[in-house]
């Protein structure tokens, strides 16, 4: 009887601590996994934490406020691989009061025109490449908005699709030098207008990368002055990156943290005297492996002088389904990875469609509101 009741205990115990291993610690949990005699105490008082912690239905069991804060959000006008949700003045400025309340202070219109659609009535453009033109413009209004809500904007250069098409850059530096200084005439006079995103994305050192983002850095500064920030935004070639059009989510081959420092010590080495930060988008890489790459952006952007942003990507990658609101516990594992890694900011792809109280996705005012609760956000509209 006495074995019997012996072995009742020992699993008991474990069960507890299984159940309270969530909150532990990193600390604790390293304590936990390189001690193999846990004794009856600890088990007790981490069954004790647990059981109060879970005393209240719902109540977070993980500590608060303990990501990076979501600062800025980019704008999504063109969306050519999510849904338009084909608003006006009135929801945009209601969605601004959102992002306001939340705590972003910087927005960024992605791309200013892909292909032959524009967001705004560009001369350059309409010519160029017979673009069509747009109903609204689009970078007028939303550069109203951020001067109203006192926000930063970041405008998002042309992308003509040549280089998804063909691999050649030299399509996009010829277009946006004419892009850049056609816009900066016509916006620059806006207080908010603050600096510039290299809307071409790239995720490895790959034929043209540093002369191409190295010209268009240098166009922007050489137009609008040196103290006006260039960003970019890249992709991590983890085991995620797959085509957008795919329905796979995986693939086998996959960038090692190792080469992916050397190529990128590389670029950022050619582009840092013009490009001031860098915001590698998150999703492509799997949530254990967030800290290994977080650590070494982070390394690399203070090596050269530049800021290290995370693009908190705000739509789940895990699904078949493209693109739903993300999950929200994915997305408090990557603003926690890069809390730990001491980045500079967090800026979203994307607010509207995958966070917003009045998204097309209903996923998503969810979303805003476990992470105002998780934050400890009370949004004052």
């Amino acid at each position: 009887m006495s074995t019997r009741r012996d072995f009742l205990k020992e699993i008991t115990a474990a069960g507890l601590a299984a159940a309270a291993a969530p909150i532990l610690t990193r600390a604790e949990n390293a304590r936990v996994l390189g001690n193999n005699a846990i004794n009856a105490n600890d088990m007790a008082v981490a069954a004790a934490q647990a059981t109060s912690t879970l005393s209240a239905p719902g109540s977070l069991i993980v500590p608060k406020n303990n990501g990076l804060r979501i600062t800025g959000t980019f704008l999504d006008e063109i969306s050519h691989d999510i849904p338009h949700q084909n608003w006006g003045l009135k929801e945009w400025d209601q969605d601004f009061r959102y992002m306001k309340a939340m705590g972003i202070d910087t927005v960024i219109v992605i791309r200013c025109g892909y292909r032959k659609f524009i967001t705004y009535p560009s001369a350059y453009l309409l010519k160029k490449h017979n673009c069509y033109m747009p109903s609204v413009d689009l970078i007028e209004m939303f550069l109203s908005l951020a001067d109203k809500y006192g926000m930063k904007f970041y405008f998002g250069l042309y992308d003509s699709g040549h280089y998804w098409d063909t691999g050649d850059m030299s399509w996009e530096m010829e277009d946006n030098k004419y892009v850049i200084e056609e816009v900066w005439k016509r916006y620059g006079h806006h207080k908010s207008f603050y600096g510039w995103y290299i809307s071409t994305e790239i995720s490895r050192n790959t034929k043209w990368a540093i002369p191409a983002f190295h010209t268009m850095g240098k166009q922007c500064k050489d137009v609008s002055g040196q103290d006006k920030p260039v960003f970019i935004s890249p992709w991590i070639d983890g085991k995620k990156a797959v085509d957008a059009a795919s329905d796979k989510l995986t693939k086998e081959q996959s960038v090692s943290v190792e080469q992916h420092e050397k190529e990128w010590n590389e670029i950022f080495d050619g582009i840092h005297d013009v490009v001031n930060a860098c915001a590698f988008q998150d999703g492509h890489i799997d949530y254990d492996e967030l800290d290994a790459f977080f650590s070494v952006n982070k390394k690399l952007a203070d090596r050269y002088g530049m800021q290290c942003w995370t693009n908190a990507e705000s739509f789940d990658r895990d699904m078949p389904i493209h693109f739903f609101p993300i999950k929200f516990d994915k997305l408090r594992l990557k603003l926690e990875a890069a809390k730990r890694c001491h980045y500079d900011k967090a800026i979203t792809f994307e607010f509207s469609h995958f966070m917003s109280p009045q998204s097309a996705y209903a996923q998503a005012g969810h979303l805003y509101d476990r992470y105002c609760e998780y934050m400890g956000i009370n949004p004052k509209l």
